[in-house]
């Protein structure tokens, strides 16, 4: 993702559905863990990284880009400009490790998976949001600059082949799966997605998203797929 796309995004990031509910599916599951040191790798403007600041971890955000690493500084947040398969901490000194919509950006997603799992201490925990199938793939995959859509299997696969135990692995962002499915449906040309939604669809979006924490929906195919796990 360049630069203008990052900067668009952390512009967005406050009030936009897809934002909004993504930092509450972060609230939720970090929030039953005990806090501790955290990595938020590809922090962007920094909004999940500041959900775990304010559960209380001691977080630090990790950017490659300059744009997302001077947005999420100014939020007052702990930021590092760094590579994702490179990662500037010690072997086993991190309790957690997030990342939400990093991994799809890098060609050798083995090499940030690994990374990971390097600097977990033992029971530290992983959480990453990824996009879901490779059949939602268009033209908004190629203005994002990403290299894959993730199936299930592929990525629980990935997880478990750096060493990691899988806690829980589901879909996210079901309920709309025919509505992007439609909307993506033969576009190849290169077009981000992330723009200014009306402020009355925004929140219809939004609860929509918002009533799968309730309906039995986390096994069926959704637009991103979220894996926790563990280091043993």
């Amino acid at each position: 993702m360049d630069d203008e796309e990052i900067a668009k995004s952390a512009a967005l990031e406050e009030r936009h559905w897809w934002y909004a509910e993504r930092r509450a599916m972060v609230r939720r599951t970090a929030a039953a863990w005990p806090a501790g040191r955290a990595l938020d790798v590809g922090c962007g403007g920094g909004g999940n990284t500041a959900v775990l600041r304010d559960l209380g971890w001691s977080v630090t955000g990790l950017e490659h880009s300059p744009a997302g690493a001077a947005a999420a500084a100014s939020r007052g947040l702990d930021v590092v400009r760094g590579d994702a398969t490179r990662l500037p901490f010690a072997d086993a000194s991190l309790d957690l490790v997030m990342s939400t919509d990093v991994w799809e950006h890098i060609e050798d997603d083995r090499l940030v998976a690994g990374e990971a799992a390097r600097v977990l201490r033992p029971g530290g925990r992983l959480l990453v949001a990824v996009p879901c199938s490779m059949k939602l793939w268009s033209g908004h995959d190629l203005a994002l600059g990403h290299y894959r859509r993730y199936e299930r299997d592929g990525l629980a696969r990935l997880v478990t082949g750096v060493g990691l135990e899988i806690d829980d692995l589901w879909s996210w962002n079901v309920l709309l799966r025919p509505v992007v499915r439609a909307r993506r449906r033969g576009k190849h040309e290169s077009e981000s997605e992330m723009e200014q939604v009306n402020p009355v669809l925004n929140a219809g979006l939004r609860t929509a998203v918002a009533l799968e924490r309730v309906l039995p929906l986390r096994r069926l195919p959704g637009v991103s797929l979220v894996v926790a796990a563990h280091r043993p």
